[in-house]
């Protein structure tokens, strides 16, 4: 068994001016989450910006997990990797066109705080 990790760390604000921004924002959402990760994030009102910079941060995170199994870095786009919750509100990961081999299990802690967003993302291998 192998232990593959994932950690990321980003500024909310880095996020909220691109976002925000008159020129680019919506094409950068429109690139990075997908509809759900959108509605769900659009949902926290005057804490959106959080929530879009934690799933950000876990994309970059399990990235940063999965890439060993890639074979092409490049064959993944953002909205390949989408952060759904359950029922209770946790968080996990929702792979799309992504097929990796002799996963058992994998594993996403967000949190987010004024200032910063963090993810970690554990896979466990056969």
């Amino acid at each position: 068994m192998k232990i593959c990790c994932g950690t990321d760390m980003i500024e909310i604000e880095r996020i909220k001016k691109s976002i925000e921004d008159e020129t680019m924002g919506k094409a950068f959402v429109e690139r990075v989450y997908t509809s759900k990760e959108i509605a769900y994030c659009e949902s926290k009102k005057a804490q959106k910006y959080q929530h879009y910079a934690a799933r950000f941060a876990a994309k970059e995170a399990a990235f940063k997990a999965i890439s060993e199994q890639l074979e092409d870095k490049y064959s993944i786009s953002w909205k390949s990797i989408e952060v759904i919750n359950d029922k209770q509100g946790r968080p996990s990961l929702n792979l799309i066109g992504i097929t990796l081999e002799n996963i058992e299990d994998m594993d996403l802690s967000i949190s987010h705080c004024k200032e910063y967003a963090v993810a970690n993302v554990t896979l466990l291998r056969k």
